[in-house]
């Protein structure tokens, strides 16, 4: 009866995640930028592509590394600098969200903003409307998005599924 259930069901027969072991999900624990990119780039389906980068904190044998390549390569990401990814960091709400959005097609701009908490002039403004408008999230509440809390497991394979499926 979780809110996740469905979501992780089909993540998990979808190869998008395994979890964090072979019988575990561990939804409530907060999803590093690694992770993020490698869900959404096994939700495209895998794709190589042909692009040089220089990421200091990415190791050639990671299991991230193609996902954070494609990521780089597609726009999803910029990386936290020109030379680091931060693949152990915890992503934010906002910064899922404006991965997924950029993974969608939706391009960074000002925009009205649906929730207290989220300016106009925010980074991460469209995508979190574009959000909003599609059912990806409704917030965290009525009027907030919560944009700076840590962004779960859970959180981040509903927002893919309720993108891709519903």
């Amino acid at each position: 009866d979780a809110y996740y259930y469905d979501a992780v069901q089909w993540a998990a027969r979808n190869g998008i995640t395994l979890g964090v072991d072979d019988t575990h999900f561990a939804p409530d624990l907060g999803v590093t930028r690694a992770q993020v990119v490698t869900f959404l780039w096994r939700a495209a389906g895998c794709p190589v592509v042909n692009y040089w980068m220089r990421m200091d904190d990415v190791e050639p044998d990671a299991y991230y590394t193609e996902a954070v390549r494609w990521a780089l390569a597609t726009g999803v990401t910029k990386g936290t600098s020109e030379t680091t990814f931060s693949p152990d960091d915890i992503c934010t709400r906002s910064q899922v969200v404006t991965f997924l959005a950029r993974f969608a097609g939706v391009a960074d701009a000002d925009t009205e903003s649906v929730f207290s908490d989220v300016s106009s002039t925010d980074y991460y403004a469209a995508a979190v409307k574009w959000a909003k408008d599609n059912g990806v999230t409704e917030g965290t509440s009525a009027t907030t998005f919560s944009p700076l809390d840590d962004c779960t497991r859970a959180q981040v394979v509903t927002f893919l599924y309720r993108w891709m499926v519903k």
